[in-house]
C-alpha cells in the first residue's frame, strides 16, 4: 500500500517536475531529479542514456523486469492557473509525463523498502512527444537481459481509482506526410495564365478523406488528418507552391499500405488533370503497440490485486494515438496500462490542452500497481 508519507512524496516530485517542464531531449532537470531520488533511494543508475535519459537498476540476480517512464514536456502555454503552474513560457507537462515519473519513482521506493527477488530495471525516457527517444535509448542496449517491461499513462477520460487494459493492439501507427504541389504563379485576374496551388490544395483535402470513406473497409481503424496548409503570399498573386502536411493513423500494415498507394495515385491525378508537380513525402512515425498476452495477464492480476476487479476496465478499442513504447515491444514482451485520473468536480480537459491538470490520487493507484506487476511477473519468471 502507498502511505501518506509516499503520496506526498510523489506529489511533490510531480509539482517540481510539473514546474519546470521541458521539452525533448533538453530534459536536464528533470533527469537530475530523478537521479536525485534515486540515490535517495539506494538505486544505482546510469545517466546521459540517450542525451538525458536515465536508468536504475535494483537487485543482483534473477529475472530481470523494467519500468518505463516518459519525461517530456509539450510546446503548450500551459493556462491552468496551478500553484505549481509551468514557469517556463511556451512549455507545458500537458500529457501527464510528471505524474509518470513520479509513478516510477513511487514504484521504485515500494520495491526497494521490500525487495522481489529478481533484478529491476527503471527507465526514465527522454522524448516520446518528438521524435522518440525508445529508439536511441534500445540502440545503446538498455533492454540487454531484460526480460519483460511495463509502462503506463494517466487518463484523464476515466475516473481515479480505474485501472485500464486493452489487449492485443494498444495503440495506432502513427505516420506523417506532407503534400507539395507546385503550379504556377500569376495574378490574381488571370487565373487562366496560372496554375493554382491553393484551389488544388483545397481539393485534395476533400479527396484525400474519400480515402478512408470509400477506400478503407470500414471494419479497419483508419484516420487521415491534414493539420496544417501552407501556401501564397498576397490576395492577389495566385499561389504557385503550398504543401500540406498530415498524419495517417492505421492499425494493420495492409491498410497503411493501402492508403500510401491511394495518397499516391489520388496526387498523380491532381498533376495531370492540373498540369501541376505533386509530391508526396512520407515520415514513418511509431509502430503500433501490441501489447503480450503472458504481461497481459499479469497486468491484469496486478490490477485486481491493487484496485479491485470492480475498478478494472477491460477496453478493447485500441487508441488511434501513437505511443513510442510500442519500439520497446517490439524487442521484448510487456504491456501498456492506462490509470485513471479525471478530476471530480472539475470541467475535465483533454491531453494536450493548456488547461489539463489530473487528479494526483492516480499516483498511489499507478505506484502500486506497478510495483505489483513487477513482483507478480519476477515471480512467473522464476517459476518457468
Amino acid at each position: 500500500m502507498v502511505s501518506e508519507k509516499l503520496f506526498n512524496w510523489m506529489r511533490e516530485i510531480r509539482r517540481e517536475i510539473h514546474r519546470q517542464p521541458e521539452l525533448g531531449f533538453n530534459e536536464i532537470k528533470t533527469a537530475a531529479l530523478a537521479a536525485a531520488k534515486l540515490t535517495e533511494l539506494g538505486i544505482e543508475f546510469r545517466t546521459g542514456v540517450a542525451k538525458t535519459g536515465v536508468v536504475g537498476y535494483m537487485g543482483t540476480h534473477g529475472p530481470v523486469v523494467a519500468l518505463r517512464a516518459d519525461m517530456d514536456a509539450l510546446p503548450v502555454t500551459e493556462c491552468t492557473g496551478l500553484p505549481f503552474a509551468s514557469e517556463t513560457p511556451g512549455v507545458m507537462h500537458a500529457c501527464g509525463h510528471d505524474g509518470h515519473v513520479a509513478i516510477v519513482l513511487g514504484a521504485a521506493y515500494l520495491l526497494k523498502q521490500d525487495p522481489p527477488k529478481g533484478r529491476i530495471v527503471f527507465i526514465f525516457q527522454p522524448n516520446e512527444e518528438g521524435s522518440g527517444g525508445a529508439k536511441p535509448m534500445i540502440a545503446e542496449g538498455i533492454l540487454n537481459g531484460i526480460d519483460a517491461i511495463f509502462a503506463g499513462h494517466i487518463d484523464p477520460r476515466f475516473d481515479a481509482g480505474k485501472i485500464i487494459l486493452t489487449p492485443g493492439v494498444n495503440n495506432a501507427y502513427t505516420d506523417g506526410f506532407d503534400v507539395e504541389i507546385t503550379g504556377r504563379a500569376g495574378h490574381a485576374a488571370r487565373p487562366q495564365e496560372a496554375i493554382d496551388a491553393v484551389v488544388i490544395a483545397c481539393s485534395m483535402v476533400m479527396q484525400i478523406q474519400g480515402i478512408i470513406s470509400r477506400s478503407v473497409d470500414p471494419l479497419k481503424p483508419a484516420v487521415i488528418t491534414i493539420g496544417a496548409i501552407n501556401g501564397g503570399t498576397v490576395n492577389n498573386v495566385i499561389a504557385e507552391y503550398v504543401i500540406l502536411k498530415g498524419t495517417i493513423r492505421t492499425l494493420d500494415d495492409a491498410t497503411r499500405q493501402l492508403i500510401f498507394r491511394k495518397l499516391k495515385a489520388l496526387a498523380s491525378s491532381y498533376e495531370a488533370m492540373h498540369g501541376a508537380k505533386i509530391e508526396v513525402i512520407f515520415h514513418d512515425g511509431y509502430p503500433p503497440l501490441i501489447n503480450h498476452p503472458g504481461q497481459f495477464e499479469t497486468a491484469q492480476a496486478a490490477a485486481a490485486a491493487t484496485t479491485g476487479s470492480d475498478n478494472i476496465i477491460i477496453h478493447p478499442t485500441p487508441s488511434m494515438g501513437g505511443e513510442d513504447f510500442a519500439f520497446f515491444l517490439e524487442k521484448i514482451p510487456g504491456c501498456f496500462t492506462r490509470f485513471g485520473a479525471r478530476k471530480s468536480g472539475h470541467e475535465q480537459f483533454p491531453l494536450h490542452n493548456p488547461n489539463f491538470d489530473f487528479d494526483e490520487e492516480v499516483l498511489k493507484t499507478a505506484a502500486e500497481f506497478m510495483a505489483r506487476a513487477v513482483r507478480m511477473e519476477i515471480e512467473k519468471l522464476e517459476a518457468n
